[in-house]
């Protein structure tokens, strides 16, 4: 782990992380390192764990996959907002329909109540940028078959905020809004 964190402390390049993600993904103990390293005190770390993790999840699902339920788990306690940025896009593309069937059996098996709960709260928190807001509408347009709750709820929100948020939460609010039909 301490490997790790040294690794985070200097600035990383997009080959960096590349690498980075490619060495922790033939090691199962080292993806469960970096999960845990994206909730470190220092933001600077934390950020470039998550973006390692990003890189794992987008260039070796399959070893992603075994600590899918992990990332769920610890997802809704991520308070570091560029990691937040990095697992909400992990997020809303394990949620997505184009998720593969074994992460797809993950999450429907998994009791996602809790990732929900934290999804509508960063999607109403004042504080959180819209880059974090834009996934958040994803991933819960994304559960609505499995939680049929969120689409009234969703369009509500979306409602309450298209008039407080900037024009780029708008136009996602509209892509949004066609997924829904």
């Amino acid at each position: 782990m301490q490997n790790l964190i040294d690794n985070f402390k200097i600035p990383l390049g997009k080959a960096n992380v590349v690498e980075l993600g490619r060495n922790c993904a033939d090691d199962a103990f080292a993806i469960q390192a970096v999960i845990d390293c994206s909730f470190h005190h220092d933001q600077q770390i934390g950020f470039r764990a998550a973006w390692v993790l990003e890189q794992v999840y987008s260039n070796h699902e399959a070893s992603f996959l075994p600590h899918v339920e992990t990332f769920l788990k610890r997802s809704s306690s991520q308070t570091n907002q560029s990691a937040l940025r990095i697992f909400v896009k992990i997020l809303a593309g394990i949620t997505s329909k184009n998720a593969s069937s074994e992460i797809e059996g993950v999450i429907l098996s998994y009791k996602t109540d809790d990732l929900v709960d934290a999804v509508f709260g960063w999607l109403i928190d004042e504080k959180i940028p819209v880059a974090i807001k834009s996934h958040c509408l994803n991933i819960l347009a994304n559960l609505i078959d499995k939680h049929q709750w969120i689409k009234e709820e969703l369009i509500q929100t979306m409602d309450f905020l298209v008039e407080k948020e900037s024009i780029a939460f708008f136009a996602k609010v509209k892509q949004v809004r066609k997924q829904l039909k």
